[in-house]
């Protein structure tokens, strides 16, 4: 239980980034003035979690890390050394996010965090780069939504196969297929089948166990602050770290480590930034209340008859990634439509965005994949994870952003939190 002393603290700091914020909206280098950038005009980046992704990337577009953040002292002191030179060390981020030299926080905790911090950091005047899924909840997506534009703040989500990269099975960057797409050559509406067939592995390894005992925590780690807004369970070591994602509480087994990677460029190639699916059809078993199983398959369907296929048993191993009524496209970028390449040569590309979150920092202009397209495609992600939860088929208001006679799933948009932890 919490002492007095600690919850009294964790009030002070709570009132310190709120009142901090209010100085700090916008950063030093937007208003023009000396500001808190470096001469070489260098933005500075902080990290909190640098267990994992937050230690794999540290190198990013010449934004010096300045600061890193973790529960767990031993990943502070190896990730301190490895870097080669001083850096501010924290325990608790809320400290962090009172830094002035800081421009950017990069959030690479486990997705039960990803909600809080994000606010917490837009509203101590910080630009945000989080890794997927965006939120663990539908709910703590629309608040990190709202806090990015309450505050005026720039967002990023860490999935890049929408702007660059080649897409696992296609043999391409999503550029040609979204051009495709847009060009209607394979018709409408199309279905999108998402499995190892077509290039995507949904990774069930990532499952959670039902034999945990308890175990003492290990002296390095604060276990209660690695749980933080997640219901308090005993410790074991397969609850944190490296197999976190088995869990319902931190994130969402293969589907939520993959999700957002796979079908954050499939809402894009479609067209549907701006709109979630109104059915969501699951075939798994009966999922246990704490560890994430894996299932069969998952249908998502829009409102214009555009549906999405992950078929996590690789059961159509003929699908084509793209079906339309007029054409089809294959892994590889192979169509049935002859001449593929040349006809397209005659299409406009896609709209070009911002894809460097630098420049979207300085110029404080949205970044390719921001906290509202971030937002939907990880919607769809939630979504597939409530009905594999439930073990039933949901019908859901793209507007509202709620289930339809279903009370069951709706409470899975907005989950308590541990006391003293909200959103």
């Amino acid at each position: 239980m919490e002492s007095k002393k600690e919850f009294s603290r964790r009030k002070f700091i709570k009132r310190s980034v709120i009142t901090a914020a209010a100085f700090s909206i916008v950063p030093a280098h937007v208003l023009g003035g000396k500001g808190r950038l470096a001469p070489s005009d260098k933005l500075t980046k902080a990290i909190i979690g640098v267990g994992g992704m937050g230690k794999n990337h540290i190198p990013y577009e010449e934004t010096p890390v300045v600061a890193i953040c973790d529960v767990d002292s031993a990943h502070l002191e190896r990730v301190k050394n490895m870097l080669g030179y001083p850096v501010k060390t924290y325990h608790d981020y809320r400290e962090l996010l009172l830094d002035p030299a800081i421009d950017i926080v990069h959030i690479a905790t486990p997705p039960h965090w990803h909600g809080i911090m994000s606010v917490d950091a837009a509203r101590a005047g910080k630009d945000v780069w989080c890794e997927k899924p965006m939120t663990r909840t539908i709910g703590e997506g629309l608040r990190v939504k709202e806090a990015m534009e309450q505050y005026g703040r720039i967002f990023r989500l860490n999935t890049w196969f929408r702007f660059k990269d080649r897409f696992y099975g296609m043999d391409t960057t999503v550029k040609p297929i979204k051009k495709l797409v847009d060009s209607g050559m394979l018709g409408w509406p199309l279905k999108v089948t998402i499995n190892a067939s077509t290039g995507f592995n949904w990774k069930f390894y990532w499952v959670g166990r039902t034999d945990l005992d308890i175990q003492p925590v290990p002296k390095e780690l604060d276990y209660d602050m690695w749980l933080g807004p997640a219901p308090f369970k005993p410790y074991h070591r397969h609850r944190t770290h490296g197999t976190f994602r088995g869990y319902w509480d931190y994130d969402g087994g293969g589907l939520g480590d993959m999700g957002q990677h796979y079908l954050d460029p499939v809402q894009y190639i479609l067209g549907k930034d701006h709109t979630s699916p109104i059915h969501v059809e699951v075939d798994a078993p009966q999922q246990h209340p704490d560890a994430a199983g894996t299932w069969k398959r998952i249908e998502l369907t829009y409102e214009d008859g555009c549906r999405i296929i992950l078929d996590g048993e690789d059961k159509d191993k003929a699908a084509a990634f793209i079906e339309g009524p007029e054409g089809k496209l294959f892994p590889g970028f192979k169509s049935d439509i002859p001449n593929l390449e040349k006809k397209l040569a005659s299409f406009p590309d896609p709209e070009p965005r911002v894809t460097t979150f630098s420049d979207s920092v300085r110029t404080r202009k949205k970044f390719a994949l921001n906290e509202e397209n971030g937002f939907r495609s990880c919607t769809l992600v939630n979504m597939a994870i409530i009905a594999v939860r439930l073990g039933r088929s949901l019908e859901f208001d793209p507007q509202k952003f709620r289930f339809i006679d279903d009370d069951g799933a709706n409470d899975l948009i907005h989950q308590p939190m541990r006391t003293p932890w909200s959103i």
